[in-house]
């Protein structure tokens, strides 16, 4: 059964094949099945990163520590637009210089000194912009762009220990294992065995805001939770506006666009208002204290935007903690230059989360995903970096109309 090879893939493997082409010519034995797995490595990595590009194509194409000299001139030559420097090109044979300077030589324009630009390389920088853009910001055709890079998101997630021993190298002491080999042999303890505790995924709980002040957010929220349910095993995701509605089994869907078409159909209060303290409360009873958030990792996506009473969204906000392992707050206006944790639900709840991160852009949740790995808390997003604090005059409002 053939696969079909969706147009972003031909694009890499046919950039892969010119490369691996490339460094034929400098006298590297590239074979196919070497090719291959370049491919699967930068599929695992980010393979608009140069180094890890550039360290999935040595670690699979250089079969000897001779190849590596004649493999970064070709890298250089191919990526980077650049000419072999004069150090690099005295260890390497005529042919090695050859083929870098004509992969040079050919990507200039015209009879004018600038090099062309490497559709590759164009394509990365133009990704990269992306990645940093805002969603509000984004035109219909980024918006489908950026919907294939938060697709890429591997998010891995932090494990916990389990009550289950499982035979290992190293741990305490197995005596029943140990014995009854000792039986096997005429009562000879030949060997020690061990067990150790082993390692489960951590529920993760996601709650997203779709009220109407998180209406240019939503969408990206939910495919990134899309992203997190298709990796993970124990995902739990719900939606917070006026209602309270779990839409767990609506992103079953493999397809992203039709788990957005399932969760838009189960939801009823798309971009109303916002009641958190209400819905938290709602979610705390019917499923915290039965143990769905209790030692997950909740992870809530609002701006803070509280119609309701502050201190029941507090009151709830510390009753969470009290349960979860760790709870992280995303908001899309973290990441914006001079941006304060001023809206009456933020201050409420900054004292009771473990972090409060930006959720504008791709790039962002590309560093939600690591702290979802980790148990850990970077420094970048604790949420003592913004201190509750009284707002200045005139915040509040100005915070508001920028939501």
């Amino acid at each position: 059964m053939s696969r079909t090879i969706n147009p972003e893939e031909h694009d890499l493997i046919e950039t892969v094949v010119g490369f691996a082409r490339t460094l034929r010519a400098t006298g590297v034995p590239a074979s196919t099945d070497r090719i291959q797995a370049m491919l699967v490595a930068l599929r695992e990595l980010d393979v608009l990163t140069g180094a890890d590009a550039y360290w999935a194509g040595r670690l699979t194409l250089c079969s000897s520590p001779d190849d590596v000299a004649r493999y970064d001139i070709a890298f250089a030559a191919y990526f980077r637009d650049e000419r072999p420097r004069a150090g690099n090109s005295a260890s390497a044979s005529a042919s090695m210089r050859l083929v870098g300077m004509q992969l040079a030589a050919d990507q200039r324009i015209g009879a004018g000194e600038q090099l062309a630009v490497n559709p590759m390389a164009s394509r990365a920088s133009d990704q990269e912009l992306l990645r940093q853009k805002d969603f509000a910001a984004l035109t219909p055709d980024e918006r489908d762009e950026v919907r294939r890079l938060l697709a890429r998101l591997h998010p891995v997630g932090s494990t916990r220990r389990s009550l289950r021993l499982r035979p290992a190298n190293r741990g305490a002491l197995d005596a029943r294992r140990t014995v009854r080999g000792m039986l096997r042999h005429g009562g000879e303890c030949d060997e020690l065995l061990m067990r150790r505790h082993s390692r489960r995924p951590r529920r993760i709980v996601l709650l997203i805001d779709v009220s109407g002040s998180m209406e240019p957010y939503a969408d990206a929220h939910l495919r990134f939770a899309h992203v997190v349910r298709r990796r993970r095993p124990a995902v739990e995701v719900f939606t917070i506006g006026t209602r309270l509605t779990r839409v767990t089994r609506a992103m079953e869907a493999r397809d992203p666009d039709m788990a957005m078409h399932e969760v838009a159909a189960a939801v009823p209060d798309w971009s109303g208002g916002t009641r958190l303290g209400e819905l938290l409360k709602a979610f705390l009873d019917r499923w915290g204290q039965r143990g769905t958030a209790r030692g997950a990792v909740v992870v809530i996506a609002s701006d803070g935007w509280e119609r309701g009473d502050a201190t029941l969204l507090g009151a709830q906000a510390l009753r969470l903690r009290r349960l979860a392992h760790k709870v992280i707050w995303v908001s899309p206006h973290a990441g914006r230059d001079g941006f304060a944790p001023v809206t009456a639900g933020l201050r409420a709840v900054l004292p009771h989360v473990d972090a409060l991160v930006a959720g504008h852009s791709v790039a962002a949740f590309a560093e939600l995903v690591q702290l979802l790995e980790g148990d850990d808390v970077p420094a970048a997003g604790r949420r003592d970096r913004w201190p509750a604090t009284r707002p200045p005059s005139g915040a509040v409002e100005e915070d508001v109309i920028n939501a």
